[in-house]
């Protein structure tokens, strides 16, 4: 279930390995909403892994840095060159429709049968083979399911009973602008006191990927579809500096989503079932890792399922992957306080902490994700 990035990966990965595979998808179209991904290297090993290497590359950019700055004044803290100190890692830069047409492409060629306006309703886990509840269509027994269908997961409560998110007290907006061609092919971070904004170009420089962060006490629904009134995020970003102001004022759309914790789901398997990517795991999106998790665990679900069979396949997928994943959560859930300084003197003092590291040991503060950006789940 879940014709997304994780659903599409699986699905191409099992596809290769001989699986016949059926991708149902409750939108009546592939279709994805305008927002940027960030694919670290450990995602790109992937994608190569399933041959969409090359795809990738040309349907990306490229990106050579990432540049922290303080937002209301605009200057520097750390700019980290990944073109000098990763010379030969992909960090890449997708429009999200760009990234799920290519794997749904790729599903398509490797013979998966992609089925689109099936929306599941229920799914029944047994001992036996799961049944899935289809609305308009009645009930039909599957083989083997796996749940890739997100945040509001239907197999996810089946496995784990019903755990309610807790709003985080933050809120973020997207939205795509205008490029003015004078972008630099990087990740700039404004970053202020409880809340800040990343940009950065995509589809060679057409447009430039805004999402901003915005601490508050008030609940915000959890979704990505939400609309909200352009003003809204420029005043909460009113007082950021002048390169911040020129990318808000050339914002027309956007939309906001309430951020939420959820826990990792104690139960990524029973039966013939699994989870995948947000249904398992959905991730903040503070270190740029989510739909990079949802690309491991296709991979790592399609070879353990190859590797051991389906009966005990899906038990080896979640040891392999369950303390990595939390271990990216954590870390991502820690570095959204490193952007949002309120005390004047621990800003000072965190971002000068930066700027030494970035001029004496860049290295070093590039080197504290390696064992992120390292990993290589295809031959783990």
């Amino acid at each position: 279930m879940g014709g997304g990035i994780g659903g599409f990966a699986a699905a191409t990965a099992l596809a290769q390995r001989g699986a016949r595979v059926r991708v149902l998808e409750q939108a009546d179209e592939i279709t994805e909403v305008g927002a940027g991904l960030q694919i670290s290297p450990n995602g790109v090993r992937v994608l190569d892994a399933l041959g969409l290497g090359d795809g990738a590359r040309a349907r990306s950019t490229r990106s050579r840095g990432v540049w922290l700055r303080d937002g209301p004044s605009g200057r520097e803290v750390i700019d980290l060159d990944l073109a000098r100190l990763r010379p030969d890692a992909d960090f890449l830069l997708f429009h999200r429709a760009d990234l799920l047409d290519l794997l749904a492409g790729a599903a398509r060629d490797a013979g998966v049968d992609i089925v689109t306006g099936a929306r599941v309703e229920k799914v029944d886990v047994g001992p036996g083979r799961p049944t899935l509840h289809i609305a308009g269509q009645g009930a039909e027994e599957v083989g083997f399911l796996v749940g890739a269908d997100g945040l509001h997961s239907v197999l996810r409560p089946e496995l784990n009973g019903t755990h309610p998110p807790f709003f985080t007290g933050q809120v973020a907006w997207r939205a795509m602008v205008p490029a003015t061609g004078r972008e630099e092919p990087e990740a700039s971070v404004f970053m202020g006191p409880g809340r800040h904004m990343v940009t950065y170009p995509l589809r060679q420089g057409q447009v430039v990927n805004l999402v901003a962060v915005e601490e508050r006490k008030e609940w915000a629904e959890e979704g990505w579809f939400i609309r909200d009134d352009p003003a809204n995020l420029k005043s909460a970003f009113r007082g950021f500096c002048q390169d911040a102001q020129d990318v808000l004022n050339r914002v027309e759309e956007v939309h906001v989503w309430g951020l939420h914790r959820h826990p990792v789901a104690l139960e990524w398997h029973k039966g013939f079932c699994a989870l995948l990517g947000d249904a398992a795991h959905p991730t903040l999106p503070f270190i740029a890792q989510g739909a990079v998790m949802a690309l491991e665990d296709a991979w790592a679900l399609a070879d353990s399922l190859d590797s051991t069979g389906l009966l005990d396949g899906p038990a080896l997928y979640q040891a392999r992957r369950r303390h990595r994943v939390e271990r990216v959560i954590e870390a991502a859930n820690k570095n959204a306080r490193n952007y949002h300084y309120g005390n004047p003197m621990a800003k000072v003092l965190g971002h000068n902490v930066l700027r030494l590291a970035g001029r004496f040991a860049p290295e070093k503060v590039l080197g504290r994700f390696d064992w992120i950006y390292d990993y290589d789940v295809t031959q783990a």
